[in-house]
């Protein structure tokens, strides 16, 4: 916005440059003209830089955010793979149990049966 009205007053300066019929008037007009211009185009660099450093800043933004993600959901993975290491340890570690106690029902099954056949 005030690199419009910066711009719209250089115009209207050059125009009364034009305008003008004496030479001091026509020479003070041109320095104002010429002074708007130079704070425009001071104001369009400043613009120019500030648009340049918030891209910067957001782009160290964004790669701060992806490297975060991926370091969390690194962390997650390594989290599930560890549960399902221990729930797999704890499988392996119920099934000889497991494997016992049908052994022992096994026996006990087979031995009721020759009771009852003795009787």
């Amino acid at each position: 916005m005030m690199i419009n009205r910066s711009l719209f007053v250089a115009a209207a300066l050059a125009l009364a440059v034009v305008g003008c019929s004496d030479n001091k008037q026509a020479a003070d007009a041109k320095a104002a003209a010429d002074k708007a211009a130079v704070a425009a185009k001071e104001a369009a660099d400043k613009a120019t830089a500030a648009a340049k450093d918030a891209g910067a800043a957001a782009m160290q933004a964004g790669q701060k955010a992806a490297d975060a993600a991926k370091a969390a959901t690194g962390d997650a993975m390594k989290s599930a793979g560890d549960a399902m290491k221990s729930a797999g340890d704890s499988m392996k570690a119920a099934a000889p149990a497991s494997a016992a106690s049908g052994d022992a029902m096994k026996a006990s099954g087979s031995a009721a049966p020759a009771d009852a056949a003795k009787k």
